[in-house]
């Protein structure tokens, strides 16, 4: 039998005292597909920078192709065959493909001059072990998510990669993408290259691999075959309670209030056409569509960040213009954008700096100082209402699991008083418990009278958090039901069939 690609004996790891890896265990072998699942904060990330390299461990062992090692390096473990390729791909984007695909092999191998012949052969042999064709002088930024995705893997490939980890590599990708990538990682698994396959999406995570590997707080409480693992108890496992998958359709209360919200004509060019719906207080309205359909344009529009080229936004049935972010606040609109990390934190400042920011002037002493005491209350508030972890409010927003710190954003906007609140896919990237509480928050939110505009590729989200849907495809609205009148199963087929309309014209 081939020896063990990689395994963990006794692995450890404390920060400040506080244990986040506890004696934990891990194998996997060539050609494996090993899926790595647990909640934020479970020690998924500290496990993946300790067998990079990034993370020295306090105790245990760690064994790559037969080497035994007591401490390790990140040049050690990618000379081992370990490369991962974290949610941002790390790719340089003002460089070529070819450039991006030789760029780690020039690198880890002291090649001191450029050639831009070898780059490109390099990369045309790592990109046909994907199956893929991209063009080798195409600039990274011109490419899309997911071909940017295929940069990493083939960069990964030239390099005699034996394992290769994928921190949430579905999260910004189209199902028809998602499919493709599927058949990359089959495809390595046929060359005897493993892959640990970090990921939320239960359905995901048993349509791809072998092998399911579950932590929690620090501990491996699951190792086990797919297909002897019931799917129904994943979600057990990574929490440690029983939590119901939502399967249900999201009704509401129904209500004969006149539109809070109502958009007629919206445009912006080059994004999206001639967009028009309503949204009553207590409504939930989800916009979905495939990557490039527009609704994050349009959502972006609402917010005043991308004001719209022509049509009409009425508020209370007012004409309201929406030309920047201040007249969006100024009328009680709220925005939580896709991206936290960029978009929605201030990661280096504290929980209560975050909060605060929206409603600053709201704050202020006398003097015109921000009040400490005021920034306090105002924390302790929403921490309280957000069901957020107990934690100071002089707590940096980076020292946060990926669930809370979607909560601070949350609060951060809640804080503003809106009316109107923009959701822009709202639990990407979140574990299945926080999922469920965010769900229930925006659930919450509409019950007190919010509009709510909830713009999602996540199907499972948009039954259970929603009235109405619609559907956009090449910047326009091509279908719009009750989604208590459609059913999962149809509303994917739906977006994946107007996905494949565009894409033929």
């Amino acid at each position: 039998m081939a020896e063990h690609i990689l395994e963990l004996r006794n692995i450890s790891k404390a920060f400040s005292g506080n244990r986040v890896l506890n004696n934990v265990d891990l194998i996997i072998d060539p050609g494996e597909i090993v899926c790595l699942c647990g909640e934020n904060g479970s020690g998924k990330s500290t496990l993946i920078k300790i067998i990079s390299g990034v993370y020295t461990f306090d105790a245990g062992e760690v064994t790559i192709n037969g080497r035994c090692y007591h401490r390790l390096s990140a040049r050690q473990s990618i000379a081992e065959g370990i490369q991962v390729i974290y949610q941002d791909f790390s790719v340089f984007t003002n460089l070529s493909v070819a450039e991006n695909i030789a760029m780690n092999y020039r690198v880890h191998n002291k090649k001191r001059f450029i050639s831009d012949r070898f780059n490109r052969e390099l990369a045309r042999s790592a990109l046909a072990q994907t199956g893929v064709d991209l063009p080798l002088d195409a600039m990274v930024e011109q490419l899309s998510v997911a071909e940017k995705q295929i940069v990493a893997i083939s960069r990964a490939i030239c390099q005699d990669v034996r394992l290769i980890i994928m921190d949430e590599p579905t999260t910004a990708i189209t199902q028809k993408e998602i499919e493709k990538l599927f058949e990359i990682i089959r495809g390595l698994k046929r060359k005897g290259i493993a892959v640990m396959f970090v990921s939320h999406k239960l359905d995901e995570v048993m349509a791809i691999c072998d092998r399911i590997v579950i932590i929690r707080n620090g501990v491996m409480v699951v190792d086990s075959q797919a297909q002897d693992f019931p799917r129904e108890k994943l979600v057990f496992f990574m929490t440690g309670k029983e939590i119901e998958e939502e399967g249900f359709h999201y009704a509401g209360e129904e209500t004969e209030a006149k539109p809070l919200l109502q958009v007629e004509g919206l445009s912006l060019a080059g994004a999206f056409t001639d967009v028009s719906f309503s949204v009553r207080p207590g409504e939930i309205l989800a916009v979905t569509g495939q990557l490039g359909s527009g609704r994050t344009e349009l959502a972006e529009s609402l917010f005043g960040l991308r004001p719209a080229t022509s049509g009409t936004i009425y508020i209370d049935g007012v004409e309201t213009p929406i030309r920047s972010c201040r007249d969006a606040l100024d009328n009680r609109i709220a925005y939580l954008p896709e991206d936290r990390l960029s978009e929605g934190l201030m990661l280096r400042r504290s929980l209560g700096d975050n909060f605060s920011s929206a409603v600053i002037d709201k704050l202020t002493n006398r003097l015109g100082l921000v009040s400490e005491k005021r920034v306090e209350e105002l924390s302790v508030r929403w921490m309280t209402d957000l069901k957020m972890s107990p934690k100071h409010y002089t707590t940096l927003a980076s020292d946060f699991s990926g669930g809370n710190q979607q909560r601070i954003v949350l609060g951060k906007w809640l804080a503003s008083e809106p009316r109107i609140f923009v959701l822009n896919c709202p639990t990407v990237g979140v574990d299945v418990k926080s999922k469920s509480e965010i769900h229930a928050i925006i659930r919450d939110l509409a019950a007190q009278g919010l509009a709510i505009v909830l713009m999602s590729d996540d199907v499972g989200e948009i039954m259970a958090s929603s009235n109405r849907v619609l559907i956009m495809q090449g910047g326009r609205v091509v279908f719009e039901n009750d989604t208590e009148k459609v059913s999962e199963s149809e509303l994917n087929d739906r977006i994946i069939g107007a996905y494949r309309e565009e894409a033929v014209k």
